[in-house]
């Protein structure tokens, strides 16, 4: 059982819980955070801590998550699995910045954890979280990127996994992982949303440990990304965090890991927090900027598959976020999300489709004047380019054409002739 001053309190009516009662949601029907007590915290102290284990070549706290665990998960050595996950690096954005019209934008690559996204971080957290609790068996619903993470990180530990995906909705890149891991993976028609409301209620009635992100230990482990990107710059705070909004968990954990480091005093001052939105799932940029009550996307459709969302559980939490750090809420289009993705794979970086909407974003801001040209923006890139293969062949090959989507900066392969003047020809040389 979890020991520690903590509680869990509701986001919505502030009612809290013993942390240690396996609950996801308050009688309410709002999601829960772990509240912990800062009082009892030195910063300065904790922030000389963690530099003293930055750099640790093995165990538990040379994970990118476990150095911060004081702001983590209170778990015993034994019971906390992980994979060494984070130590992602942060990247100048190169080519991809010129592009933007921004001249101090930065990379922070998610795609570069154990099984290829943000999402091992919250895992750790989450599986961990599972054994406390002596779960035997997990599930969640997934587009896919949470499936091949929950499999690994299940599979490591020795627990069983089930995994929901909307039935011909995921890439193949990721259900490929889920597969590997040894996941039991059940197809369901309908979309992710459908997915999401099956493994509650499943989980309820088999007492199988949930670890969707409406688990408010998964976001816990998320902070880390803010937390290792501060490190990374030397404690100089950035203007603003770029973040895609699918699920919202990444930037609800963005928040909540901001708020906490600075009244610790470890900040200074308060970056802002875009969240990005494709187009056709865009339910929190809707309500943000039509100042309406939270309405879910019924039929939501993007080729960027990681943020298919039309209902997020996380949108209370990424709003606070986004309210608290003066922020703000954008959306792009198909063709935004293509056209920046091709620019930031030939800045030799590369990312899935989801993860590009932090570029297709900041540059849509910086265009607006928002984000001004000097200002410093760390765009978090959630998945590895590997994830959705599909996409990256059809835009370079030009037949996205049923998305919408046209090959504005492709790089056609060129097929040739087995000579030395096809290939003097084809490279432009005489």
């Amino acid at each position: 059982m979890i020991k520690t001053d903590s509680c869990l309190q509701c986001v919505r009516c502030a009612r809290t819980y013993d942390i240690g009662e396996l609950r996801y949601t308050c009688d309410c029907g709002g999601i829960l955070d772990v509240k912990r007590d800062l009082s009892r915290i030195d910063g300065i102290r904790l922030k000389a801590l963690w530099e003293e284990r930055w750099g640790m070549k093995r165990g538990i706290e040379a994970s990118g998550v476990w150095r911060y665990r004081e702001l983590i998960l209170d778990a015993p050595d034994d019971k906390i699995v992980t994979r060494q996950e984070g130590n992602t690096r942060l990247y100048p954005a190169g080519s991809a910045g010129v592009w933007a019209g921004l001249s101090r934008l930065y990379f922070k690559h998610e795609g570069e954890n154990p099984t290829g996204s943000f999402k091992d971080r919250g895992m750790t957290c989450g599986a961990s979280a599972a054994r406390l609790f002596n779960a035997k068996t997990v599930a969640c619903a997934s587009t896919g990127n949470t499936s091949a993470s929950m499999a690994s990180y299940a599979a490591v530990s020795g627990m069983k996994s089930v995994i929901f995906i909307p039935e011909g909705k995921i890439a193949y890149g990721k259900l490929a992982q889920a597969l590997a891991y040894g996941g039991k993976t059940l197809q369901i028609e309908g979309n992710f949303d459908d997915a999401m409301t099956l493994v509650q209620e499943v989980c309820r009635e088999l007492g199988i440990y949930l670890l969707n992100s409406i688990n408010p230990f998964r976001i816990e482990g998320q902070k880390a990304i803010a937390f290792e990107t501060l490190q990374q710059l030397d404690w100089q705070v950035p203007d603003w965090f770029v973040i895609p909004g699918g699920n919202l968990g990444n930037s609800s954990a963005l928040g909540k890991a901001l708020l906490e480091l600075h009244e610790l005093g470890i900040l200074s001052r308060i970056p802002k927090i875009a969240v990005i939105q494709a187009a056709g799932a865009n339910p929190l940029y809707t309500m943000w900027t039509q100042h309406t009550p939270f309405k879910a996307v019924k039929k939501p459709e993007t080729i960027a598959t990681a943020i298919k969302i039309g209902n997020p559980v996380s949108w209370e939490k990424s709003l606070r976020a986004v309210t608290w750090s003066k922020g703000t809420v954008e959306q792009v289009t198909e063709q935004e999300i293509m056209d920046a993705k091709a620019k930031l794979d030939a800045a030799g970086i590369g990312a899935e489709p989801a993860s590009c909407c932090s570029l297709a974003g900041a540059k849509k801001l910086a265009d607006k004047g928002v984000i001004a040209s000097g200002e410093t923006v760390i765009g978090i890139l959630t998945g590895n380019i590997l994830k959705d293969p599909d996409a990256v062949i059809g835009y370079h090959k030009d037949t996205l054409g049923s998305h919408g989507i046209k090959g504005t900066f492709a790089n056609k392969p060129v097929q040739i002739p087995p000579t030395l003047d096809a290939v003097k020809k084809a490279l432009g040389v005489s």
